[in-house]
């Protein structure tokens, strides 16, 4: 497709279907491109409450890409995943239009990347570290994980410099790794990626920016755009 082209992207969260840090995420989407944010309100005191509901996430987004004509769909977070095994299989079968979810489209930015050991930062607490960690290794991914949250509050109110000043410390107490991987945007990296990248020295991969590239490259787009890290800028191909 050409940079003229348009298509209606559906971006389905488990939770809300608005929250602050999308903002960041907002100026890399295409011009050409109509992102269209959904919320299931599957949670809401805690990212847990999404487990076992995979038959009614995959209905609802099979629901909402015929009643809002989506040409493609993101189905973000990696709690959402890894509470409910199998949704990616089940949404595979299911849905007629290109779609991914926040760990199939990392894992493929991994790939490309060759990146097969990395630094997991999340905002998330040490048990869903785990999961997370666990399915990555399914993966062919191997994931180290060395700094949990215990409340959402505390990476939400964190700036660029601290994102970066948090990513550098952990990378220096962490053996070798191949790329950076953040997982979760509630820890917003967006505005901190090129930094990262240039002065550790480190691929970084952040899902919000994956999904995007993932998505519209399985629709024929290819929109690169500077400023917000290597993926970004490069836009390379799927590797499958």
């Amino acid at each position: 497709m050409t940079e003229t082209s348009t298509a209606k992207i559906g971006f389905v969260s488990g939770g809300a279907g608005s929250m602050p840090h999308y903002n960041s995420f907002l100026p890399l989407i295409p011009d050409a491109i109509k992102m269209d944010f959904k919320g299931l309100e599957l949670y809401n005191e805690s990212l847990y409450q999404i487990a076992d509901k995979k038959e009614t996430i995959v209905g609802r987004v099979k629901e909402l890409v015929a009643e809002r004509q989506w040409d493609g769909v993101i189905v973000t977070a990696a709690p959402t995943e890894v509470l409910n095994p199998g949704l990616f299989d089940e949404l595979k079968a299911t849905l007629a239009v290109p779609f991914t979810t926040a760990l199939h489209a990392c894992v493929a930015a991994l790939r490309v990347y060759n990146a097969k050991r990395v630094l997991l930062l999340t905002p998330f607490d040490e048990r869903m570290n785990e999961l997370i960690c666990r399915h990555l290794d399914t993966h062919g991914v191997a994931a180290v994980a060395p700094h949990p949250f215990q409340n959402l509050a505390v990476p939400r109110r964190m700036d660029p410099d601290q994102v970066f000043e948090l990513t550098k410390k952990n990378l220096d107490g962490t053996d070798p790794v191949d790329a950076i991987y953040f997982q979760g945007a509630v820890l917003d990296p967006i505005n901190a990626l090129e930094k990262i990248e240039r002065e550790l020295g480190m691929t970084v991969i952040a899902s919000n920016p994956a999904m995007l590239w993932y998505v519209l490259s399985k629709l024929g787009f290819s929109f690169p755009v500077s400023g917000y890290g290597r993926l970004m800028r490069e836009w390379p191909e799927i590797i499958e």
